[in-house]
């Protein structure tokens, strides 16, 4: 919300969609939007659906109610939240493209093996990370830059009030990142060094960990960071393809993408999802990035937001 009102309100969207439905084609949506959509349009009369928990109770009583993660019903496909939200894309990819198709997209996302359990990090040499009520965070992005680790990231640590402050790395502030899909950063890389940031976080894609490497002012600012033992981490490709070369990793356990682990000069602990090693978190890729994500949210503000926020988002 407002997001699912504002289509509930378009009757553009709605005739679309309708004569979309009416030729039996696929309809799909997710949290919020199931009810107060699709609900009050109709189109889930008679069909078993599922939302957001908080909105559960306004699905019309013509709808059956179920709480699955993802519902499928016909033609129609209908999901919970953000926590769900990978799901239920594999779900439609399966749809749309068959069940070999949706393997192998799932596969290499390092999505989670198990839902319905608390989220788990493997912490070592532990330490605070108390750095006042309002964290300043800097998370850079470039072209190819992994567009779901950099939504998740900043997306959840918005939601648990850090200041966070997206920075281009490009020379304009729109980025094309891994899947094509344009993001638009807060302020350029040069703008965001003329302060300090109290954590700074790289997410992954390729293209966009090798533009990292290459910036001598952001591996600079990340130095420093971790020469005054401030916090920074990466996740993805970012750990092997810019911490390691930069030695930003020397005497640290962590984790990448699994296809990289050989890039690690210490792998022992590169099976973790999620590794925490005193000042720098590391994680393995888009399906992983909730859980980075979270893990920052209980080293920042404890455990208790972290589990409202995966509450919240039907991680858990």
């Amino acid at each position: 919300m407002p997001g699912a009102s504002n289509f509930r309100d378009c009757k553009l969207l709605e005739n679309v969609v309708r004569k979309h439905v009416e030729k039996g084609k696929l309809c799909a949506a997710i949290c919020a939007a199931p009810a107060v959509a699709l609900g009050t349009w109709g189109l889930l009369n008679g069909l078993k659906a599922t939302c957001h928990p908080s909105f559960m109770d306004k699905l019309p009583s013509e709808v059956h109610a179920v709480e699955s993660r993802v519902q499928i019903d016909g033609k129609c496909v209908t999901s919970r939240g953000p926590g769900t939200a990978m799901e239920y894309s594999i779900v439609l990819v399966e749809q749309l493209y068959g069940k070999e198709k949706a393997e192998e997209v799932a596969g290499p996302m390092v999505m989670h093996p198990q839902h319905g359990v608390e989220f788990s990090t493997k912490e070592l040499n532990s330490t605070s990370w108390n750095v006042g009520e309002t964290p300043s965070i800097l998370v850079p992005i470039a072209n190819g830059t992994e567009e779901m680790e950099a939504t998740m990231i900043i997306d959840i640590l918005c939601r648990a009030k850090a200041n966070v402050v997206v920075a281009s790395l490009e020379d304009k502030l729109e980025v094309v990142a891994s899947r094509k899909v344009k993001m638009v950063a807060d302020v350029m890389l040069d703008d965001a060094l003329k302060q300090q940031y109290d954590l700074i976080l790289l997410p992954g894609g390729l293209g966009g960990a090798e533009a990292y490497a290459k910036s001598d002012k952001l591996m600079g600012l990340i130095k420093k960071q971790a020469e005054a033992n401030k916090l920074y981490g990466a996740i993805c490709a970012s750990p092997a393809i810019a911490l390691e070369p930069h030695g930003l990793l020397k005497g640290k356990k962590a984790t990448s993408y699994p296809a990289m682990w050989n890039k690690l000069a210490d792998q022992s602990e590169c099976k973790n999802r999620v590794v925490v090693d005193g000042n720098l978190i590391t994680s393995q890729g888009p399906g992983t990035s909730m859980e980075f994500s979270l893990a920052i949210v209980e080293k920042l503000f404890g455990r208790e937001k972290a589990r409202e926020l995966a509450k919240t988002m039907v991680f858990v």
